[in-house]
Formats: C-alpha cells, structure tokens, sequence
C-alpha cells in the first residue's frame, strides 16, 4: 500500500506546483489499496475537500498508470476529525493549522501581504486609501477597484492586503482570492465535466468579495470572458465587492469583448507608479525590520540610489546584501553593497531582446530568420514563445516592441506569455529549461 502511493506522488509531483503538492498532496496518508481503489485519509473536511475538487481526476489517472487496473479514489477524514471540523454548509471560515489567514477558495494569501506591511509613498497613497476604504466598509458606492501597475510594484500586495482586513474584521465573509489564469481552468473543467449550475452557484452564491489577478491574461479566452462578464453583472447586482489587478488597463488589453471591457471600468481604476528615493529608503528599512536585519543607513540609501526598477530589485539587492554578509562574515558595509548592486545592474542592463533572441536561437540550434519568421511549426514555435516570456520577464519593452522584434502583434505576446507559464506549471521539461536559460541571463553568461 505505502509503496504504491509513493509511486503515485512520483507521477503526480512533476504535474502540481511545489507548493501545491506540499500543501495538500503530501499531508494525505494511505489507509487501504486494492484492485486500483485507494483509500486516502486527510487533516480536514477543507483538505478533503479540495483533494477531491481540483486533484481527484489526476490522482486517479496516476494510480491507473502505476497500478494497472482503472483508478479509484475515496478520502476519508482522518480519525478524528470526522465532528471536530465544519459541515460543507457551514458559513463559517475554514482555518488551516499554521496559515494565518485562508480565503474561501482559490490561492492562499502570504502573511505579509497585508496593509500594515505595505509602505505608503507618493507612488501609491492613492491605491492604498482606495484598497483600505473599500476593505473597511467606508466607502460604501465603491462597488469595484481596478489596481494598475508594473510587475513588482506592489498590487498584489494589496489585494491580498484587502482580502486580510475583510477575513478579519468580517470573518463570516467569503472570500475568493484567484488569477485570472485558474479562473479560465475553472470554467473550461466545468464545461468538460458539465458542472456549470455548480460553477455558477460557486460565485454568484457563495461569492462575497473576488480578487482577481491578472485580468489581462483573459485576452482571447472568448468563451471565459462571457461567463465572467455574467457572473460580474451579478455580483454587482447583489453588491458584491471586487477587486482587479492587472499590468495593462482594460482599454490596452487585446481581444476583449466590449462587455467584459465595461465591466472592468465599473468601479475605480488606481495606478500606482514607481516609488521615489524616499519611498525606496523606507521599503528597504521596512523588509530589513521585518526580516531581522540590522542594515546601516548608508547602506540602505545606496541600494535605494541605485535599485530604481520596482520593489522586487530592492528585495534582490537587500537579500543579496544579508546573504553575502553571512557567508563570507563581513559587515554590512559600503564596499559589500556595491559588490552586490554592481552584479545586479550589470546583468539588467545588459539583457535586451535581442540578446535573449540570440541565446534561445542558439539553444535551440534555429536561426533568427526562422524565429521571427511566420512559420508555424513546433520546432520554431516552443523557441519563439520562450524567447518573448523571458523578453517580458527580463526586459522593460512593452508589449508593442517585444511583438515588433518577433515580427508578431502584441496580442500574440500575450498569447506566448501565458502559454510559457501554462506550462511551467505542468512540464518538468519546460521548467528545466527554463531554470538554465534563467540562470545564463542572472549570470550574464549569454
């Protein structure tokens, strides 16, 4: 019995994210196994639940394959458990051990991802007055908020620092944190499955307040930008709160239909831009406090001189700056942040388009004629769409720019981008090579 489960989280572990699969696949013990019927146990009604909804099918798959009868699986509570937690109908919160907050459904919140984390600035005092009345209630016409801004500025931050407060100060609130992305898995797999009514009953009765990240991965995704206009018609109806957030405006995504376009500028579209030097000096004194850090000032005024991109550099160069200090056992000083600073600026500027086209052309043993060319074979199309997500990724080119050096429309981009990241997520051979053309770029050995 033990055996065959070990043998089946090895076909399933390559197929669920990492923390996925440690959050509600490794928790599951096996009780009994026969004829291809396993019987799991797991911590809670919550954990049970969610094994069944989303990994059922593949662990069943996963013990055909292993086992070489047709799979079943049952779950079972663990013994225990079967009275101490809530019923499906409760409308209470269920609370997972260790998690501080856990919304309803969908993607777990981080636990600093919240408001009294968040550092206020001239860059984003607008979105964070906007984020903390529509969380606390205040501002009760405020139906919808739409959080705009580059990758690593901080509206993620604050969605989630939206979903914290609402959890709690109103803990009977159902909360539904998710991406755009798992959004379009879920209404494909209801379609697939015929469970529509059990879709829509999902949001538009048990649905409080929806996050929803990444809007701008809808583009093209015709039959999902239907049911999410119809199922934002009635949230609004019913005074639901809902909160946005995406890289582009509604205006700026491609292949939108005009429906689902208004229903995204229903409510208040808030941008927030690039911190100033100011705000940079307080974020870095603010993740060194939070991490335990004991950084001079000088040293944090020179990483906030230097890191100007977003947020995420900052992090790059105040962790690169702690690591160093521990393993070689020097002091934070001047002469170690700019060793740090110098490696992460000299690689930044150094990645453009055109250098990724030429790394991923020689990976992959095609030429540049054939990468921009308008040729659709699969041995020019997995290199194309790899060479323009790591362009997004790596690069500041916008969406025109990077379609224009692959001689393909922005919407097409769009399209590579979040079918690279589709991937990353299901194909360990994808992740691998990705983590050695990401490696070459960090190191600037390209």
């Amino acid at each position: 019995m033990e055996p065959v489960w070990k043998e089946v989280k090895a076909v399933l572990q390559p197929r669920i994210p990492s923390h996925s699969f440690r959050m509600w696949i490794e928790p599951l013990e096996p009780i009994r196994f026969e004829n291809g019927h396993i019987v799991l146990s797991a911590p809670n009604f919550f954990s049970r639940k969610r094994v069944l909804d989303h990994y059922g099918d593949m662990i069943e798959a996963a013990l055909s394959h292993v086992s070489g009868h047709p799979g079943r699986l049952t779950v079972e509570l663990a013994a225990g458990n079967g009275t101490a937690m809530a019923s499906p109908k409760s409308d209470l919160q269920l609370q997972l051990p260790k998690i501080t907050v856990q919304p309803h459904t969908g993607r777990l919140f981080r636990n600093d991802f919240t408001f009294d984390h968040f550092v206020v600035g001239d860059n984003n005092d607008f979105a964070y007055s906007a984020s903390l009345a529509l969380a606390s209630r205040k501002n009760g016409s405020q139906p919808a908020l739409y959080l705009l801004s580059k990758t690593g500025m901080g509206k993620s931050h604050l969605s989630q620092a939206i979903g914290h407060h609402i959890l709690k100060e109103f803990p009977r609130e159902k909360v539904y944190y998710i991406t755009a992305e798992d959004f379009t898995s879920e209404v494909v797999h209801a379609f697939r499955h015929d469970a529509v009514e059990e879709f829509k009953s999902k949001y538009r009765n048990g649905c409080d307040v929806l996050l929803l990240e990444d809007v701008h991965y809808l583009s093209g995704k015709e039959r999902t930008q239907v049911e999410l206009a119809l199922t934002l018609d009635f949230l609004l109806e019913m005074k639901k709160k809902i909160i946005f957030s995406s890289c582009y405006l509604p205006s700026e995504i491609p292949k939108l239909n005009d429906k689902l376009r208004s229903r995204l500028t229903s409510g208040l579209i808030s941008n927030i831009e690039p911190p100033n030097f100011r705000t940079r000096v307080r974020i870095l004194r603010k993740k060194a406090s939070t991490n335990g850090c004991d950084v001079p000032e000088d040293v944090l005024r020179y990483l906030a001189g230097e890191l100007t991109e977003d947020v995420r550099q900052l992090e790059s160069g105040l962790i690169g700056v702690a690591a160093k200090s521990s393993l070689l056992g020097r002091c934070m000083d001047f002469e170690l942040a700019e060793s740090v600073v110098r490696n992460i600026i000299r690689v930044r500027k150094t990645i453009t388009v055109e250098a990724i086209k030429r790394m991923v052309c020689r990976e992959y043993r095609v030429s540049i004629e054939e990468i921009v060319s308008k040729s659709r074979k699969h041995h020019l199309v997995r290199p194309r769409q790899i060479a323009i997500y790591l362009s997004r990724r790596y690069t500041d080119a916008p969406l025109q720019m990077i379609g224009k050096s692959f001689n393909r429309y922005h919407a097409t981009v769009l399209h590579s981008v979040n079918a690279v990241e589709k991937d990353i997520h299901c194909n360990a051979v994808t992740r691998r090579e990705l983590d050695l053309l990401r490696k070459k770029l960090e190191t600037g050995k390209f």
